[in-house]
C-alpha cells in the first residue's frame, strides 16, 4: 500500500470471510459489485472522514479491495469481533498514528446514509468529553419493536444511551407495544475517540453484556457513556443470502428515484 498522510478522522470497515450465516459475505455480488465495494464506496461519500480503510484477515478480501482501488490493511485471524479488528488495525499500522477519531462502519450495510456517519463524528468533535458515539432512529411499527433481532435503546435527557436491549424497552406492566411511546432502534455504527478505543478493548466482559449478547453494554456497565445521534433513517443489512435481493431492490429504487 502506498504511503499516505496520517488521517485524523478515519473510517474503518472490518471484514472477515468466515461467517456462520453467510460465508464469503463481503465478496457477495450486488448488482455487479461486491458487498464490501458498495459499502466502501458508500462510506467514502461521507466528507467528515478523511480516509476510509477496510480491515480484514483474508487475502481474498485484501486483494479484492486493492483491485477496485480501495485502501485496506491486514489483521490477524484471531480477532473475535469487529471492534477487536478495529483496535488491532489502529495499533499495528503507523498510518493511523495521528488518528484522533476512529469510526467503526459495519461491512454489511452498503446503503447506510453518509449523513449518519457525519452525525456520529460530530458528536465527538462538538464535545471533548464524549468518548464514544453511535446512532439511533425511531421505531414506528409494533413488529420491529417486538423483534428480538432489532436492538432497542433508551436515552437520557442529554442524549446518552441508558440501556440497550433485544427486548421491548421501555416496557410497561402489560409488556405490550404502546404506540404513544417513543421507541428507538440502535444503528450499529460506533465512533471512538482514539484513546478510548484502546480502553474499550481492555474492558472486561460484564453480566448484562453476556445476558443480552450486546458488546456495547460493557461500556455502560463499566461507567462510561455513549452519546447518541437521533437520525431519521436506518439502513438494511445483509445478514443472510436472501437479503441481497432486498438491497438490490433498494438500490434500483434509488436509481429510479421511486417513492
Amino acid at each position: 500500500m502506498s504511503e499516505t498522510k496520517s488521517p485524523k478522522i478515519i473510517g474503518i470497515i472490518p471484514a472477515r470471510y468466515g461467517s456462520t450465516r453467510f460465508p464469503g459475505k463481503p465478496l457477495a455480488s450486488i448488482l455487479g459489485k461486491s458487498l464490501i465495494q458498495r459499502t466502501y464506496e458508500n462510506t467514502k461519500k461521507c466528507l467528515s472522514l478523511e480516509e476510509v480503510f477496510v480491515a480484514t484477515d483474508d487475502k481474498r478480501i485484501f486483494e479484492h479491495v486493492e483491485s477496485f482501488g480501495g485502501k485496506v490493511v491486514m489483521t490477524s485471524s484471531g480477532c473475535p469481533t469487529g471492534s477487536d479488528r478495529l483496535i488491532e488495525a489502529v495499533q499495528n499500522n503507523p498510518i493511523f498514528k495521528e488518528a484522533s477519531i476512529v469510526v467503526n462502519i459495519q461491512g454489511d450495510e452498503p446503503c447506510l446514509e453518509p449523513s449518519i456517519i457525519h452525525e456520529v463524528v460530530q458528536l465527538l468533535l462538538q464535545d471533548p468529553n464524549n468518548v464514544m458515539s453511535t446512532a439511533v432512529t425511531k421505531i414506528h411499527s409494533e413488529a420491529e419493536a417486538l423483534n428480538p433481532f432489532v436492538v432497542k435503546c433508551c436515552l437520557d435527557r442529554q442524549g446518552n444511551a441508558l440501556y440497550f436491549s433485544r427486548s421491548l424497552i421501555p416496557s410497561n406492566p402489560s409488556a405490550k407495544f404502546d404506540p404513544r411511546m417513543a421507541y428507538f432502534k440502535h444503528i450499529g455504527i460506533y465512533g471512538f475517540r482514539r484513546e478510548f478505543l484502546f480502553t474499550y478493548g481492555k474492558l472486561g466482559t460484564t453480566p448484562l453484556q453476556l445476558a443480552e449478547d450486546l458488546e456495547q453494554l460493557k461500556v455502560l456497565e463499566h461507567g462510561y457513556k455513549i452519546k447518541t445521534a437521533v437520525v431519521e433513517t436506518a439502513s438494511l443489512s445483509v445478514d443472510h443470502p436472501e437479503d441481497i435481493k432486498k438491497i438490490e431492490s433498494l438500490l434500483l429504487c434509488k436509481q429510479n428515484i421511486c417513492s
